[in-house]
């Protein structure tokens, strides 16, 4: 574990960005902590686990308005995105966890609960909130056997999962593994990132200005695709897939989402796409509605340059591309699959449980090769209600995590 943090020390010094970044927002906030006695403190390591917390902190408030909630990220991302939630009563980088950190860390927060999302296990916090008598859980987790946990050379951190209070997993197989092990501190409770996704497609965010450019991209066309997420290699086949409906004339656009958004990656996009884009800041910066409108209604594809908006574009679209199937996983199908739309994805999706359940469902698709994505997704557009019903089917049988989690924990305080 030291060793990792000397490597990010190291990769900050050599000028990587994400890691200096992430050691300089450490530094600056070492005597910033404030004391948020009684709080509960909540740890994600990105967004994608913040989101994953997100319902749980709304109840909390919800049940009890004064009751502190301290969030803290271990990524730079993560950090910067949601530094000014609004129902956090603070907002830090979470020191690197080193047992001198961890004391320091506590003793200036001073919190009653912890909360760690997901795939957070870190020895040193655990084992010094486990030593102060501090509740711990650890929820939406999920776990495998090829997981370090359970390899021979892992035996240290198995036990560093009894620090746990209780340990809510997402499945059967998490449950039975554990127990397995040892572990019996431990309830399935399904994720909490189905109830996150239910919320956002009730809150109606089409209607809101920011989507509007979006929304107009999206008009008077029924075959419209969001790809989310996207790494190059998903980038080349969607560009190739486009070409092709462009020469046949078939009217189908293409919102982009991609996981880089920087000017290099932009500028490879331009040239991928061969021009034919217009990206969402430039539509959103034009103040005549009428040039606008043109611009839009030339452009095959809309490149999201802004991040943030992701979960609340799928909504405008009739099937959904997920990145990452051809690196080293998939991002998140949720988000898509609750606003009932067919999700297609890249080869690299086993770790993941919803995406097994959304292709049992027949809601989604794994594609290997161009061929795949062609057939796949004029199946999804020309079959887009049927399909969509299936997928919002299963987000709905997943739904109640929270409450489950909320339960066990708070009772009924």
């Amino acid at each position: 574990m030291y060793f990792y943090f000397l490597l990010i020390r190291i990769a900050a010094l050599f000028g990587h960005k994400k890691a200096r970044k992430l050691v300089r927002g450490i530094q600056s906030q070492k005597d910033q902590i404030q004391i948020h006695q009684s709080a509960i403190w909540i740890h994600a390591a990105s967004v994608g686990e913040f989101e994953q917390a997100r319902p749980l902190i709304e109840s909390i408030k919800r049940k009890n308005e004064r009751q502190k909630v301290v969030v803290t990220f271990f990524s730079p991302s993560g950090y910067e995105a949601r530094k000014n939630y609004e129902l956090a009563d603070g907002v830090y980088y979470l020191p690197l966890a080193t047992y001198r950190n961890a004391k320091r860390f506590l003793n200036a927060l001073q919190p009653k609960m912890a909360i760690f999302v997901k795939y957070e296990f870190w020895p040193a916090y655990l084992r010094e909130l486990k030593k102060r008598n501090i509740p711990t859980y650890s929820i939406s987790s999920i776990f495998r056997p090829d997981q370090y946990f359970f390899r021979w050379w892992g035996k240290s951190q198995l036990r560093v999962l009894k620090c746990f209070t209780h340990i809510f997993v997402q499945d059967e197989v998490s449950l039975r593994l554990l127990a397995e092990h040892g572990v019996r501190q431990v309830s399935v409770s399904g994720d909490t990132r189905f109830d996150r996704m239910n919320d956002v497609q009730k809150a109606k965010e089409k209607n809101t200005k920011v989507l509007t450019p979006v929304a107009q991209f999206a008009e008077n066309s029924e075959r419209v695709i969001v790809a989310g997420s996207t790494w190059p290699k998903d980038e080349e086949l969607l560009a190739k897939y486009m070409k092709v409906q462009n020469d046949n004339a078939q009217g189908t656009k293409l919102i982009l989402v991609p996981h880089e958004i920087n000017e290099k990656h932009l500028h490879y996009l331009f040239n991928l796409f061969q021009g034919r884009f217009v990206r969402f800041s430039t539509a959103s910066q034009m103040n005549d509605p009428v040039s606008r409108r043109n611009i839009l209604q030339y452009a095959d594809v809309m490149i999201i340059d802004t991040i943030g908006l992701l979960s609340s574009i799928y909504q405008f679209g009739q099937a959904a591309y997920i990145g990452g199937g051809f690196g080293v996983g998939i991002h998140n199908t949720i988000e898509a699959a609750a606003y009932g739309m067919p999700v297609i994805f890249g080869p690299k999706y086993k770790n993941f449980r919803e995406a097994k359940g959304l292709i049992e469902t027949g809601a989604a698709r794994s594609i290997k090769n161009y061929s795949e994505l062609e057939s796949a997704l004029e199946t999804a557009l020309e079959q887009h209600e049927t399909i969509g019903i299936k997928a919002s089917e299963y987000v709905q049988s997943e739904l109640g995590a929270t409450a489950k989690i909320f339960k066990q924990i708070f009772g009924n305080e």
